[in-house]
């Protein structure tokens, strides 16, 4: 019988003692891990390897990890998590911003890092939900066995965590959704999470399926509540 492969990911920290034991703990709960001790080793190691999930450090020698995290999505859509002692907003958005799919804080728990890191894979796992293959909303098709967006006939350049955030509109079109809601159902989160995560995806979403970003026609805010997906008025 073949055993199912583990996923392969790949880890960037420079330090030597966090980057051993993190693999370490990692590889013993259930990750092949490829390490990097910089954001330059970090993408040879990425283009070689070709990793399922990434976990960067943000403050790392030569190219940073924000940078790295640029380079791989300009590449790829797999699943990017940085990591920082930072956690001023500012350094948080623009990480979100860069293309990452969440943000996590030094210290961190290693069971919590890998619980977030499980939670990321799942999100890009193929569903086997009762739902309607396509749904068409206004120019907007959404194909989920051809895990396809497009927008006017045009495929839409969907982050795993983007893509999962327009599901979850679509299968609650009409119904206003809070940040709590879509940090649990879309991030997986069984804790308190972070509500800039929601405010930057939804922004992030928005750039791309929306035909004018700051008059958004698809996802609406809900003043005091969150966000919710509507048809255009001339849907039927």
């Amino acid at each position: 019988m073949t055993e199912t492969p583990l996923p392969r990911m790949l880890f960037v920290e420079d330090d030597p003692v966090i980057r051993q034991a993190t693999a370490d703990y990692l590889t013993r709960n259930g990750f092949d891990v490829v390490t990097a001790e910089d954001g330059d080793a970090g993408l040879e190691a990425w283009r070689t390897s070709d990793p399922v999930l990434a976990l960067l450090d943000v403050m790392l020698p030569g190219m940073d990890g924000v940078s790295l995290c640029r380079a791989i999505r300009a590449e790829s859509q797999i699943p990017v998590i940085l990591m920082s002692a930072r956690s001023d907003p500012i350094d948080v958005v623009m990480g979100l911003e860069a293309g990452a799919d969440d943000y996590v804080t030094k210290p961190f728990e290693p069971a919590v890092l890998a619980a977030r890191l499980r939670a990321a894979l799942r999100r890009v796992a193929p569903a086997d939900e009762d739902r309607p293959a396509v749904v068409e909303i206004g120019t907007l098709t959404v194909d989920r066995e051809g895990y396809e967006v497009t927008r006017s006939g045009e495929v839409l350049a969907l982050t795993p965590t983007e893509y999962r955030l327009l599901i979850e509109f679509v299968d609650n079109i009409g119904m206003a959704l809070d940040r709590a809601t879509l940090l649990d159902r879309v991030w997986g989160y069984g804790w308190a999470g972070d509500t800039r995560l929601v405010d930057v995806h939804v922004q992030r979403l928005r750039a791309k399926i929306e035909e004018d970003p700051a008059a958004p026609e698809l996802v609406q805010t809900v003043r005091g509540v969150g966000y919710k997906l509507v048809r255009p008025s001339e849907d039927p």
